[in-house]
């Protein structure tokens, strides 16, 4: 990829030295003989390409890469100038007709040499001017796309730390689920290992990709729910309904996790009451809407808890503005000793 590119800018840059030469001797030829245009040619060509060289290789990428503008705009008049110069000797010692009609004396010429001089800088700065368009053109293209690689892979390096921060905590809770029921009811405790299972293949297997089908992230959600359930038994009243339509969609694998999580993690749990989870998600037409609502005791200690755990909602919020800038809504509420989540996300389809 990258040989076409240089290959495509060095033919680009040739055919611009040979118009620009063509345009040089036509002009020369109409007003001389063949071999004094085609000498001023080529040595008005070849003094440009090295100025313009200098310039667009070696002062302009510099000061892109130093942000110093201020000094190249200097460094190319100096260069204007200076080329300008040579533009005025060249037409006054090169072309025969003007150097028959030179006067005596080197005295004599700098009237000669200063009309070539300021006659010649507006050659000389198109020339050089057209060059750092080109080249600059090139450059700004080449920090672009340096700047989207670098930003692709902060992002993706951002998206694994959150990703390996849910890892270990579901897990983490799970195993230590299990090993509770070993010790009351192995039978349960032998179920959930199952549905544990279930849980670390989908985790091993998918979610290294950036997107995942919806149905598989769905799926694992229900057996995180049936996990919690299980295990609270007769003292959480746990209701989850799920209705996904697009087989097509496509989601961030292991974004709802950490709202299911809290629903269960911070439920109430006083003495003599009997709380309760509920859990809906719903797809149509690629929009996802995710609602998980549970009763709380105290919201100061819930949000103290959530901010102190680094995963929670603070996970799902970063992960949401990395990967759904633009295509999501999270509304959390608290009303009535009820702790309330809503998440609206337009999904990705197969073929994007």
């Amino acid at each position: 990829m990258t040989k076409p590119f240089i290959l495509r800018k060095y033919i680009f840059v040739t055919i611009f030295w040979l118009v620009f030469a063509v345009a040089v001797y036509v002009n020369f030829q109409s007003s001389g003989d063949r071999d004094t245009a085609f000498l001023q040619t080529v040595v008005l060509v070849v003094v440009s390409f090295l100025f313009t060289h200098a310039l667009t290789t070696k002062l302009l990428p510099k000061a892109l890469r130093l942000k110093k503008m201020k000094l190249f705009l200097f460094q190319a008049a100096a260069v204007i100038l200076l080329l300008s110069l040579i533009y005025a000797v060249i037409f006054t010692y090169i072309e025969v007709e003007s150097k028959n009609q030179l006067p005596p004396g080197f005295r004599n010429h700098i009237p000669v040499l200063w009309k070539g001089f300021y006659m010649s800088i507006p050659a000389s700065f198109l020339i050089n001017g057209s060059a750092c368009g080109i080249k600059f053109y090139q450059e700004h293209g080449k920090i672009e796309r340096d700047h989207i690689l670098l930003q692709q892979a902060h992002l993706e390096n951002q998206l694994k730390l959150l990703q390996d921060q849910i890892n270990p905590h579901v897990v983490f809770n799970i195993l230590n689920h299990i090993h509770i029921l070993m010790k009351t009811d192995t039978k349960l405790a032998d179920y959930l290992l199952l549905k544990f299972s279930d849980i670390l293949r989908y985790q091993l297997y998918h979610c290294s990709q950036n997107l995942v089908p919806v149905m598989q992230d769905i799926e694992h959600l229900q057996n995180l729910v049936e996990v919690e359930k299980l295990r609270w038994g007769n003292e959480l009243d746990v209701k989850a309904e799920w209705n996904i339509q697009s087989k097509g969609a496509f989601i961030a694998p292991l974004l709802l996790v950490p709202l299911v999580e809290n629903a269960f993690k911070f439920v109430c749990r006083l003495p003599g009451q009997r709380g309760y989870v509920a859990i809906s998600c719903l797809e149509k037409d690629g929009i996802l809407v995710f609602y998980a609502e549970n009763s709380y005791s105290d919201v100061a200690s819930y949000k103290k808890k959530e901010g102190s755990s680094g995963i929670g909602l603070q996970n799902v919020k970063k992960r949401l503005k990395l990967q759904y800038p633009d295509s999501h809504d999270l509304k959390i509420e608290s009303d009535n000793n009820v702790y309330k989540v809503t998440l609206t996300l337009k999904l990705s389809n197969e073929n994007e």
